[in-house]
């Protein structure tokens, strides 16, 4: 609960009123320390996200390009890349270390994103079983990421990601996307690639990068038939 009041109202790009007010009407979420009224970065990112063609003009940002051809997880992986040993103990660690290790441009903001990504896990496990999670931003239009990219972690020891199967995560699919049209794409086209037994086997066995890029590009075959 680091932000004040200002940096509330820079962050959402309003005045000290709209804060206020917002506040008053128990809608923005708020904690009154010391008497002076704190916030949570990533709470307040998810409230504008919820917020989106409210009064936060501003938050929403520009209209998503309907248009631009959809990339498949293959073109998203080369963009994204794959690291092997990622460090950690914890969710939280793990997720850090992946983080720092991503490719991005100078406008994708770090600290937002792992905030954003922490929060996302809070609300549910983006575990999906089989010791593979899919860490993403609920709304990827807040990161003004200017390419989509998939990045494949493995995890240096297996971690606790709280999946429904009870297994420990040891690969991480990281999902960065321009707008939501693409985020949901990528995620939707994971599922389906992610069933393909060859593929997940070359996942577990931490393959390298060819025969990664092989067996993904036969699942996604299967797909396109």
């Amino acid at each position: 609960m680091n932000l004040s009041v200002k940096d509330a109202a820079q962050l959402l790009s309003v005045s000290h009123k709209s804060i206020y007010r917002w506040i008053k009407q128990g809608t923005l979420p708020a904690y009154k320390i010391s008497g002076c009224y704190r916030f949570s970065r990533a709470e307040l990112l998810e409230w504008a996200t919820s917020r989106r063609g409210g009064e936060l003009v501003n938050v929403s940002l520009a209209p998503e390009p309907e248009l631009l051809p959809l990339p498949s997880i293959g073109v998203a992986l080369e963009s994204g890349g794959v690291f092997y040993r990622i460090e950690g103990r914890t969710r939280e660690e793990v997720l850090a270390d992946a983080v720092a290790h991503l490719r991005l441009s100078e406008n994708v903001d770090r600290g937002a994103l792992l905030e954003l990504l922490r929060a996302r896990e809070e609300l549910a496990s983006t575990a999906i079983g089989h010791g593979i999670a899919i860490p993403h931003p609920r709304n990827p239009s807040l990161l003004n990421a200017q390419r989509a990219k998939v990045t494949l972690c493995f995890l240096n020891q297996p971690v606790d990601f709280f999946s429904f199967d009870g297994q420990p995560v040891k690969n991480l699919l990281l999902v960065i996307a321009p707008d939501l049209r693409s985020h949901l794409h990528l995620i939707s086209r994971l599922g389906f690639v992610l069933q393909d037994l060859e593929f997940r086997q070359t996942l577990a066995n931490e393959e390298n990068r060819e025969k990664i890029f092989a067996a993904l590009a036969k699942a996604e075959g299967r797909l396109k038939a």
